[in-house]
């Protein structure tokens, strides 16, 4: 055993030797094989009456920057980390989900329809934004910023939400908050409640970008449609949850469906995370039915608004939904408790 290991390592040291008289090659390593990131496909920049985008797929989850733009129609149809718009007039501007956050600086006169984690705006005036944000929005040193909420769809879209990390039922799209308040002033406000997507950001109109099947409908918007800050219109709300499973999306989808059909409105939904101990606070005594429910993951809740709201809900779930768990109000009584429970704890649990 003692000769052969020795012949080995002999024959080693003599291929080595060999080796040496060959040029070496460079290491491998992973960032090496990446491919190389132009961010010149990541930008438009000093573009006029121009129509421009990126396709599903193209932008990836990179960052992206818009700036110097005037008098375009920009459309970012995929997901990105952050997106920055600077300088920029009279645009109208689509922009996919983003996972991080998007902000406009020194714009004015644009028109936008927003997907995104974070949003802020910085010296700007005159935008119009159809929003979904996880987060408060935050306007500062911004004056006639008006807000509606998100109402888009194309295929893709549901699957980018994924990507970017963000929940189709978190939207904080009416809940601005403004850095630089002026006394006696709002430099904000909500769109009028019948506004249209395409009053502000029309379809493209290139041939490349129409291959992107959009529908502007607000019932077939990724984005549940909510009333948000408005007013209510009646002193009757309701609060239904519905815990993680395979349906647990599809089911609030049919809820909201068959509740807007029937003229009830939606005012907020949320999807958050409950620990078994947050249950008491939430649903009282009723807390022994849904606590097991909670460790399968986070929930889908929904406010409805409209005089029987409360029986509408019960009547639907009850139809509809009948083999399934669902936490719906018990009463009107109760009702107002309930979504006040739900949404404090909410909002306590995602630092708003």
């Amino acid at each position: 055993m003692g000769c052969f290991f020795s012949k080995k390592s002999k024959r080693k040291e003599k291929d080595g030797d060999s080796d040496q008289t060959q040029a070496e090659e460079p290491k491998q390593y992973s960032w090496d094989k990446r491919e190389k990131v132009d961010p010149k496909d990541y930008m438009f920049s000093g573009l006029k009456d121009q129509t421009v985008g990126r396709l599903p797929g193209k932008v990836a989850g990179q960052q992206f920057a818009i700036q110097e733009c005037e008098n375009c129609n920009i459309y970012i149809f995929d997901h990105s980390a952050t997106i920055t718009i600077d300088d920029c007039t009279n645009c109208r501007i689509f922009l996919g989900p983003i996972k991080g956050s998007v902000f406009f600086r020194d714009c004015k006169d644009c028109k936008c329809v927003v997907a995104c984690q974070q949003f802020r705006t910085r010296d700007c005036r005159k935008l119009e934004v159809f929003l979904c944000c996880a987060t408060q929005p935050i306007i500062e040193s911004s004056t006639g910023v008006k807000f509606a909420c998100f109402q888009y769809y194309y295929p893709e879209l549901a699957f980018q939400f994924k990507d970017a990390g963000l929940s189709i039922f978190n939207n904080n799209w009416s809940n601005i908050h403004d850095f630089t308040p002026v006394s006696g002033e709002n430099n904000w406000s909500l769109l009028s409640e019948d506004v249209s997507v395409l009053d502000a950001v029309p379809l493209p109109d290139s041939e490349e970008l129409k291959a992107v099947r959009v529908a502007t409908d607000p019932s077939k918007s990724i984005i549940p449609v909510t009333r948000g800050q408005r007013p209510k219109k009646s002193d009757e709300s309701c609060l239904v949850v519905f815990f993680a499973g395979d349906y647990t999306t599809a089911n609030a989808r049919k809820l909201i469906d068959e509740m807007t059909e029937k003229g009830f409105l939606l005012v907020q939904t949320k999807e958050v995370a409950m620990k078994p101990e947050d249950a008491n606070r939430v649903f009282k005594e009723r807390a022994v039915d849904f606590t097991s429910l909670l460790e399968q993951g986070p929930v889908v809740a929904l406010e409805f608004n409209g005089n029987g709201a409360v029986e509408g809900c019960q009547s639907i779930v009850n139809e509809v939904f009948s083999g399934t768990k669902v936490f719906v109000s018990q009463s009107p009584a109760s009702a107002s408790g309930d979504v006040d429970n739900f949404y404090n704890f909410a909002d306590m649990q995602m630092g708003m």
